[in-house]
């Protein structure tokens, strides 16, 4: 290229580059994101639903409001192995237990409506029937303690550590209970959901979950005190 058509592009180069500095200094600085507890708890929105408040149809259970020190157990089992979800296992695995109380706390304070329950099933009557009895009075001939004995009368939970029944989906409700049957799921010994969920078959997982789905969340949905007579049998979460 000759001198006469070098010196040519001078100009523009000096133009583009006054235009380049010009755009870039009259960007706005980028926003700063806040480190507040909310801002961290945000990834778990994207599973669980705004604020921890999944809906009905999904899998993923509601968080907020459950008993904190359940919440806090529930992190500390997908931490350490005794749950198993790669999703939970990935975001968890680093985090302390000092970190896991707090987003566990920060769901348990929520305090957000809950969606209807639905108003159709495909499972019958007679299924039905089955899934309220076994939550209201169990099966004594085959040692399987009645849901409201563990989860209290009005299946809200109990505190500090057992969660409602109540607001779940029937997907999530019938795999937690096909966990608990087929050794999937743990939790520290005395572990009591292992021992009734080996003494459940098929048909009470879903008649249980197909009845449970169905049913409204009282107007004031948290958990009930500790049973003065204690629970039907030694339980981890109750601090026994």
């Amino acid at each position: 290229m000759t001198t006469k058509y070098r010196f040519r592009w001078r100009p523009l180069l000096a133009t583009a580059f006054s235009l380049y500095t010009l755009a870039h200094a009259a960007s706005p600085a980028p926003a700063r994101v806040p480190d507040t507890i909310e801002q961290r708890a945000a990834a778990c929105i994207a599973c669980h639903g705004r604020e921890g408040a999944s809906t009905n149809a999904g899998y993923f259970p509601r968080l907020a409001g459950k008993p904190e020190e359940y919440l806090y157990n529930q992190l500390l089992s997908f931490r350490d192995g005794r749950r198993f979800n790669s999703d939970m296992a990935y975001m968890v695995r680093h985090l302390s237990d000092s970190y896991l109380r707090e987003l566990a706390r920060y769901f348990a304070e929520l305090d957000l409506s809950y969606p209807p329950p639905p108003t159709r099933t495909d499972a019958s009557e007679q299924t039905l029937a089955r899934g309220k009895a076994l939550v209201f009075e169990g099966d004594p001939s085959r040692r399987i303690p009645a849901c409201a004995a563990c989860h209290g009368e009005a299946l809200t939970g109990i505190a500090p550590a057992i969660p409602s029944l109540l607001g779940l989906p029937r997907l999530y409700l019938a795999s937690q209970l096909g966990d608990w049957l087929n050794n999937g799921r743990h939790a520290l010994a005395p572990d009591c959901m292992a021992e009734v969920g080996r003494r459940l078959d098929t048909g009470d997982i879903n008649a249980v979950a197909s009845w449970l789905a169905l049913q409204p969340v009282p107007a004031d949905p948290k958990p009930a005190p500790a049973p003065a007579k204690g629970l039907p049998m030694p339980c981890s979460a109750m601090g026994k």
